[in-house]
């Protein structure tokens, strides 16, 4: 939950903070500085540019290892750090809402009421009907900033996204990174503008009927630049083990401050930058064993935090534990949707034949794909041979809209030799066929930047760190990319890109020309958008309303029951022409009274393709070799 504290000073003022630590201007004026730091015997922050500088004031201790202090003069604008005890290092705020010289420089007090927005109007986002879209916003624009990205805004509007997901902002050190490896919570980095220029992105995103949500990183804490440790070593906990680094206090000794930190974090992003919910990291290395998951208080503080408004939770969560989109009242912790891996691993080994590391327990078959659509998950429990043990929990229940389904993301593009996407190492055909499954089926879908016009820039592992810690990165990342044998062998260590080189970063940023030069691809996504926003059968997302078939090894079908709005049919082939003689399957059968007409095909010519004759005949099934095609059902 999100604290308020009121502190009577003298003359009668009144301080009423809304966060626990930080900066806060007051409504009257001057600033109320708070910070937790239980094993120091005297804090004091040094103001040292901008209102009320130069000056050095010691904070008030309080109950709780917390010590505050109001300044009447400082103001937005002050910077500031504070000293603990009498070490000669000063320290930025760790809960500071802007680094204008990265985590390393001193902190800055930032008001948001000074922003005007002009979103009034909007209501937010259900997860149900959205069109998912992953940015990074320093390589989206080659400027790499929030004003570059929203001038961009109203062109994603037209393609019909609905939902940005904005990878990682917190502040992070070095000139360039993914933003994984943040250190300043509440700080949108400074490499990206600052934050009423975020905040202005949000306004014109809501302007455009796109909602905006924040990928958020609650697992572990970046290795350089974090000052954490140094307020308090209870931040964090030799308990657990994570993949990146210690793990975080949750549930140990003086672990409630550490709550009370990350909880009112997710708040803010929510409240302060009028945010629609948030994409949470790696879920399964936040470990709580407290009788309430630090997950499930998470997700009840940013829909308090929203208001009125409507917010969506994600998760990434690699177990597979379908407890977090279940509500409390079934032991869940209420979120609205998980990453489906299962559907890009399948995707993957169809559209390029390479079955190799945690790929390596997919086949890319039809049924795979038929068991996604209608299940989410492929695995729900069973055995996992890749990671030795079982995976996942059951799902079966559960709506079609709590699945995000994609072919492509940040990880698993940057995860190959060069950063190369799908459609580059696919055929056309198959991958539009690929992409008509993935944005008709009935899951939540989403794209990465750049796919809805099949970019042909490569999308690589970048960070910029000092020179050792550098080199461990890189070998680090050389060591992950081993566990796929192709990878590991030594002609290749040439090929993967210097993560700390500028060189790799520049590499990474969209080229917007391809829009243009790839327009087939941008109108079939662009269709394929609209069909599914338009069609009331493909908008339904209710779970049992699709079945399916196989054809053949590498042909199935989809079947929408539509009832009164009568059904739909996808076709879908991913290997050579299929002729379907004789054809026993009862799914190909039109409604009583009816029969099939085609309504999209990838093949279409307007999408580079070869003309679609209709599948079905005197001659019975023919499907065109690496093809989907649409058909519904219309009365006789």
């Amino acid at each position: 939950m999100v604290v308020c504290r009121e502190a009577i000073l003298g003359k009668g003022l009144i301080i009423k903070r809304k966060y626990p630590i930080g900066a806060e201007c007051q409504v009257e004026g001057g600033v109320d500085f708070r910070v937790w730091a239980p094993a120091a015997g005297r804090v004091r922050v040094f103001l040292e540019a901008g209102p009320g500088s130069p000056a050095e004031v010691d904070l008030q201790g309080e109950t709780g290892g917390y010590f505050s202090v109001f300044h009447p003069s400082a103001a937005a604008g002050t910077i500031y750090r504070f000293q603990l005890d009498e070490h000669e290092n000063r320290l930025p705020d760790p809960a500071s809402r802007f680094q204008p010289d990265g985590p390393h420089g001193a902190s800055a007090v930032v008001n948001p009421r000074t922003f005007s927005w002009t979103d009034s109007a909007w209501g937010g986002v259900r997860i149900e009907g959205q069109i998912l879209y992953e940015t990074h916003i320093g390589t989206f624009t080659r400027e790499g900033t929030w004003n570059a990205a929203r001038e961009q805004l109203k062109e994603l509007a037209s393609a019909g996204i609905t939902v940005l997901e904005i990878m990682p902002v917190a502040d992070f050190p070095g000139r360039f990174g993914w933003g994984y490896d943040g250190v300043n919570f509440f700080a949108p980095t400074w490499l990206y503008g600052r934050p009423d220029d975020f905040r202005k992105f949000v306004d014109e995103a809501h302007a455009q009927n796109i909602g905006v949500i924040l990928d958020v990183v609650y697992n572990h804490v970046g290795p350089d630049g974090n000052f954490l440790k140094s307020f308090s070593a209870d931040y964090f906990t030799s308990r657990y083990k994570t993949d990146w680094g210690e793990a975080i206090n949750f549930d140990g000794e003086n672990s409630a401050p550490v709550r009370e930190f990350f909880i009112a974090n997710a708040a803010y992003w929510i409240d302060e930058f009028h945010l629609d919910g948030l994409r949470l990291d790696a879920t399964q290395d936040i470990h709580d064993h407290s009788s309430n998951h630090i997950l499930s208080e998470i997700v009840e503080s940013v829909r308090k935090a929203a208001g009125k408004r409507t917010i969506i939770v994600t998760a990434e969560n690699e177990p597979q534990h379908t407890m977090l989109v279940r509500s409390k009242g079934q032991g869940g912790y209420g979120m609205d949707a998980l990453w489906n891996d299962d559907f890009h691993h399948s995707a993957l080994v169809a559209l390029t034949g390479r079955s190799e590391a945690y790929y390596s327990d997919y086949g890319g078959t039809p049924q795979e794909f038929i068991s996604a659509v209608k299940y989410g998950y492929l695995y729900q429990g069973q055995w996992y041979k890749w990671q030795r043990q079982r995976r996942g929990s059951n799902a079966l229940d559960i709506s079609p809209s709590a699945f995000v389904n994609f072919i492509q993301n940040h990880d698993q593009v940057a995860n190959t030799a060069r950063g190369e996407r799908p459609n580059i190492l696919a055929t056309a055909g198959r991958y539009k066929a690929m992409t008509a499954l993935l944005l008709l089926a009935p899951g939540t879908p989403m794209l990465f930047q750049g796919q809805e016009y099949a970019a042909t820039t490569p999308f690589l592992y970048f960070c910029d760190h000092q020179a050792e810690l550098g080199k461990m990165i890189r070998e680090g990342r050389g060591k992950f990319l081993a566990q796929f044998r192709s990878l590991a062998l030594p002609e290749m260590q040439h090929v993967f890109g210097d993560p700390g080189n500028p060189s790799t970063f520049e590499a990474s940023k969209l080229d917007f020309s391809e829009r243009q030069k790839n327009s087939a691809m941008y109108n079939l996504h662009k269709d394929l958008i609209k069909l599914r926003r338009e069609d009331p059968v493909f908008r339904m997302q209710r779970r049992g309303a699709v079945d399916g078939a196989v054809l053949s090894p590498s042909a199935f079908l989809l079947r929408y029951f539509g009832g009164e709005e009568g059904d739909r049919l996808l076709l879908i082939n991913l290997d050579r022409d299929l002729y379907c003689d004789p054809a026993p399957e009862p799914l190909l059968a039109p409604p009583p009274n009816s029969r099939w007409i085609v309504i999209w095909s990838s093949e279409d010519p307007k999408y580079g393709g070869y003309g679609t004759y209709p599948p079905e005949s005197e001659d019975n099934w023919r499907l065109p070799g690496n093809s989907t095609i649409v058909l519904r059902s219309e009365p006789l």
